[in-house]
């Protein structure tokens, strides 16, 4: 099975650069989305053989995820159960009869980190969700979660030691996830790969020099690891300030 994740940056926007090509292209059984930006009947995007599922946030514009799937999932469940979490359209759960797949955009720290202390209590609420679900059966957890959890991670970390994405507190944040039975698919099949990213800011050309970050993940369960056939990052693939990322698992 083929899973893409993708941060499109406004998915409106996204729709009037080739998005329905790519789409296409890519041909995967699952496509995540983060950052959609929009609200229910703002845009009618369908796609033969696929069923959709989309969770808004309250704020227009802002945040929003949706997931394409080949296949009709046993239950959907939108947000985690925990009020001050469930919003901001952030999360979506498919459960399959061998896993559950969670798509995720994780709050960013914002500026000055004045959202860090938030951002906190959403990581350790997440963990808990995330190992009840494991309890279960087996976890896929995709998106863009706004961390680079390793210097390896991002061009500069020297310079970005203390910026949002790159701060002692969210990168242990992601520490104590892998921790618990929960394992980086791309970083476990490229240990050392070095100068590939998944975000590039739109300023100073830095797509065009490669100085991005790699805060798009697919986290598996311990158990799913063995099958696990590639990690992919696709950075030849414009539109959004992020690029996909893909998992292929024998599943």
């Amino acid at each position: 099975m083929k899973f893409i994740s993708w941060n499109v940056n406004g998915l409106r926007a996204v729709a009037g650069k080739d998005f329905a090509s790519v789409f296409g292209a890519l041909d995967a059984d699952f496509f995540c989305l983060q950052e959609t930006k929009m609200q229910a009947g703002q845009l009618d995007l369908q796609f033969p053989g696929y069923e959709s599922y989309w969770n808004y946030a309250e704020k227009k514009g802002y945040s929003g995820t949706a997931i394409y799937t080949k296949h009709a999932p046993l239950s959907v469940n939108y947000g985690m159960g925990v009020a001050e979490h469930d919003t901001e359209g952030r999360l979506i759960t498919l459960e399959y009869d061998k896993f559950f797949l969670v798509c995720c955009y994780t709050p960013n720290s914002q500026d000055g980190l004045k959202r860090l202390a938030y951002r906190i209590r959403w990581e350790q609420d997440l963990l808990a969700y995330l190992k009840q679900l494991d309890t279960r059966k087996p976890v896929i957890y995709c998106g863009d979660l706004n961390v680079a959890h390793q210097e390896i991670d991002l061009k500069n970390p020297k310079t970005n030691r203390h910026n949002a994405g790159f701060t002692d507190e969210e990168r242990a944040c992601m520490t104590t996830l892998l921790a618990n039975g929960f394992v980086d698919s791309y970083r476990h099949l490229h240990p050392t790969q070095t100068d590939i990213y998944s975000w590039w800011s739109y300023r100073f050309h830095a797509r065009e020099k490669n100085t991005g970050w790699r805060i798009d993940y697919f986290i598996v369960s311990q158990s799913i690891v063995p099958k696990i056939q590639e990690a992919d990052i696709h950075t030849e693939i414009y539109g959004s300030d992020h690029c996909p990322v893909e998992l292929r698992l024998d599943i």
